[in-house]
């Protein structure tokens, strides 16, 4: 169940509180993703709970400081790490898979909201990643494979692979107990 945002949280405004936990997820995640487990040869890779990290500021503070950091945490990893076809995959590839992760922020007030916010911030950034594999990398299509078949498989072997991983261990519970005490210390006032 998605949670209504309130007038006050439709604003975005960060609180000093606020940008120190975002600029800490994102570096975070940023140190993590380059803990590649595994990295595929035309892009992709399995990384040390990157992801995780990233839908952290969606968790605890609502979708639109989530979705704002996942934004910022794509535009990290364009400067450092770009790879450009065209303008429009540089669009959906850095801004809007990355700024999907923040969707993680529409089920910060649920019970088990990282867990679906995690699920649901994976799902929007697969969807953009195979929007760009299809449309723009379509030509490296695996023989015999159509360009949107290839990428539906091509991107969920990677980003599924971290995500079962990453929701078995949020599962456990000294896992869950952190990040709820997290949640609490970036929203204690």
């Amino acid at each position: 169940m998605i949670n209504h945002v309130s007038k006050e949280e439709n604003k975005l405004a960060f609180t000093a509180r606020q940008l120190a936990f975002c600029a800490v997820s994102i570096a975070l995640a940023f140190v993590l993703s380059n803990v590649k487990i595994f990295k595929f040869p035309t892009g992709g890779s399995i990384t040390a709970f990157s992801m995780l990290v990233a839908v952290l500021p969606g968790f605890f503070f609502g979708p639109f400081v989530g979705i704002a950091a996942g934004v910022a945490y794509g535009i990290l990893n364009l400067i450092v790490d770009p790879y450009i076809l065209f303008p429009a995959q540089v669009v959906v590839d850095y801004i809007l898979a990355f700024g999907a992760l923040g969707l993680s922020g529409f089920f910060y007030k649920s019970k088990n909201g990282l867990i679906k916010g995690y699920v649901a911030g994976i799902l929007g950034r697969y969807v953009f990643a195979v929007i760009s594999g299809w449309i723009f990398f379509g030509e490296w299509a695996w023989e015999g494979w159509n360009p949107l078949a290839y990428s539906l498989a091509y991107n969920a072997i990677y980003i599924f692979a971290e995500a079962a991983v990453t929701i078995i261990i949020l599962f456990l519970p000294p896992v869950k107990k952190l990040m709820n005490t997290l949640k609490d210390m970036a929203t204690s006032k």
